[in-house]
């Protein structure tokens, strides 16, 4: 099972993905059957087109069984989470703002 989040993203990212992936939530898409090649395509357009356009963030996870906790991730742009490998298991790290460096 593929998954991508997009947050705050220009439209045209939505609408890229709703040709190839089935939008369940709004900005959540998955795809149970896709196969390697065509999720490093999917990426590949992702990644170019957010050099260009900038903003948001896109969060893609699936099935690695080759990984300790059976689960890859990508990201791009700034998550309102870190997304952290803690002993082979990836957890999601909410970001604390700095009170020392606040004005």
């Amino acid at each position: 099972m593929t998954v991508i989040v997009t947050r705050n993203v220009v439209p045209r990212f939505r609408g890229f993905l709703a040709s190839c992936m089935l939008e369940i939530g709004p900005g959540v898409y998955t795809a149970p059957s896709m196969t390697r090649a065509v999720r490093d395509r999917v990426w590949a357009v992702l990644e170019s087109w957010f050099d260009h356009a900038g903003g948001g963030s896109v969060i893609m996870t699936w099935q690695d069984s080759t990984l300790t906790g059976g689960q890859s991730v990508k990201a791009l742009g700034s998550p309102p989470y870190d997304i952290v490998d803690l002993f082979g298991v990836y957890i999601a790290r909410k970001r604390v703002a700095d009170s020392h460096n606040a004005s």
